[in-house]
């Protein structure tokens, strides 16, 4: 079985040899369908018998709520900004994450610590500093980024929920109105997006289709995995 590892010093207390599930992280810039591919792949995995745990940003007991009451106001700072979601990613990776793995869970994460250093980067964070505070992060079983062009996500976006004041970078100041900022920060958070997945080991997913077929790519991959699991697992 593979063992897990921290991407830091991770956390005090914690035994990685303990954990026996699998960590799959389903990445993506907003309007991409995250939410929608992790709601089909926790249905497909849970009819085949696996036991799974899903959870995303904003999430946790400690600082979920507080996140979504200063993003009303529009008025966090680059700093409190990062440490806030930082505060929230590590109080759901000691209380959840870590005991569904323990409990040989498949975890199911909307989203991880990449998004949280790519939107602290894109407005002006020292990369090194934002992954030295999410070195408490256990390294994923596997990370599946959806990948999608600007001009695919802007009707996803436009269509659906509506322009978000801070998925478009409104507090970047980067255009006349939300369109305007909404187009230039994705790009930004695109280019970062295509420049960690190297770096992290992205499994990319082309996600430019429609929901069913960026599904039937994305099931693809899981079932590789698991069956590849599971093999080495038996010899």
């Amino acid at each position: 079985m593979e063992r897990f590892r921290f991407y830091g010093s991770g956390l005090p207390g914690v035994k990685l040899d303990e954990l026996r599930g699998k960590l799959i992280v389903v990445e993506g810039t907003d309007g991409v369908g995250r939410s929608t591919q992790v709601a089909l792949l926790r249905q497909w995995l849970e009819q085949r018998g696996h036991a799974v745990f899903d959870t995303g940003l904003t999430r946790s007991a400690l600082a979920g709520k507080g996140i979504k009451r200063a993003k009303e106001g529009n008025i966090l700072n680059l700093l409190t900004f990062t440490l806030f979601y930082a505060t929230d990613f590590a109080d759901q990776l000691e209380n959840q994450i870590i005991p569904a793995l323990r409990a040989g869970f498949i975890v199911l994460t909307d989203r991880y610590i990449y998004s949280q250093i790519a939107r602290a980067v894109v407005r002006g964070a020292d990369e090194a500093w934002v992954r030295d505070i999410f070195g408490v992060a256990v390294v994923p079983t596997a990370i599946y980024y959806l990948k999608a062009d600007l001009d695919h996500l802007i009707p996803r976006v436009a269509f659906t929920r509506g322009f978000d004041y801070w998925e478009s970078g409104m507090d970047m100041r980067l255009g006349r109105d939300m369109f305007e900022s909404f187009c230039r920060y994705q790009t930004r958070m695109l280019e970062i997006f295509d420049r960690m997945s190297s770096f992290y080991g992205f499994n990319e997913v082309d996600a430019n289709g429609m929901v069913e077929e960026v599904f039937e790519k994305l099931q693809r991959r899981v079932r590789e995995l698991l069956n590849h699991k599971n093999t080495a697992a038996a010899k």
